[in-house]
């Protein structure tokens, strides 16, 4: 009994530095021939934004839609969407990539999702700047509240969901190789589903009842409310919660029940 409360803390230990290192691990390979570095991970919400500014503000009127500056607006829902695209594509193909080091380490297999989290959690962060450097100097300035105390809670709430997701996406497509090109379909459509490009309260009734149950919904609100006050809305954010961690019982669950098949099929 003794052995193992004092082997416990010393697993966790061992667990979440092999998590470190494997998340280090990706962003070294994924770096390591380009002369930009993590900056890469930065221009494609970037260029979309320009894209998405250019269409709905010089070609067709946006009419109220979004917040003001738009640009700002823009960035605040497209770099946490490419944490949230980028981790899910990773999650069809954890398993298989590395098979062989998923067959022989001792260490607990849903490492192999959580160093997906971490890895693009990591680069979501470090584009944070990014979204501060339009926030002072974009016009019309934007409105700074004591909601932006709230972006922290986005950050992990939207943790929690890509855990619980991966845990549930990893095995299944390990198992059932056409649900990776499924998954980046329903991934097509999640984008213009979910308030990036606009917010909850642009959508007419009933779909802004709907949407409310698309967690990334609330998460974005956490996002954007700290420099969008009007963007504020508790009944998202409260379903997204809840969305989030009944979708990590789900995942673990899932994960634990699948997890023998996914080895042997490995």
């Amino acid at each position: 009994m003794t052995t193992a409360v004092v082997g416990a803390p010393s697993s966790a230990r061992r667990y979440f530095h092999s998590l470190w290192l494997l998340s280090s691990r990706d962003r070294r390979v994924r770096y390591s021939t380009s002369a930009l570095g993590y900056l890469w991970s930065v221009l494609d919400p970037l260029v979309m934004s320009g894209i998405y500014w250019f269409i709905f503000t010089q070609v067709f009127q946006r009419e109220g839609i979004g917040g003001e500056p738009y640009i700002v607006f823009l960035v605040a829902g497209l770099l946490p969407w490419v944490w949230f695209n980028t981790a899910v594509g990773d999650f069809t193909r954890a398993f298989r990539k590395d098979a062989r080091l998923v067959r022989s380490t001792a260490i607990p297999r849903s490492i192999w999702v959580n160093r997906i989290v971490l890895s693009k959690g990591v680069e979501f962060v470090f584009s944070i700047p990014v979204l501060v450097v339009f926030a002072l100097f974009a016009i019309p300035r934007v409105q700074v509240n004591p909601l932006l105390l709230l972006f922290p809670l986005g950050v992990g709430l939207q943790g929690v969901l890509l855990v619980g997701l991966g845990l549930l996406i990893a095995p299944l497509c390990a198992l059932w190789g056409d649900l990776e090109r499924t998954t980046r379909l329903v991934l097509r459509v999640l984008f213009y589903a979910s308030p990036i490009i606009y917010g909850l309260s642009d959508l007419p009734s009933p779909f802004r009842e709907l949407a409310v149950f698309n967690p990334l919904a609330g998460i974005f609100v956490l996002y954007r409310s700290g420099l969008f006050p009007d963007q504020w809305d508790p009944g998202a954010v409260a379903v997204a919660a809840a969305m989030s961690l009944g979708l990590l019982v789900l995942g673990i669950l899932t994960f634990r029940r699948l997890e023998p098949s996914v080895l042997k099929e490995l």
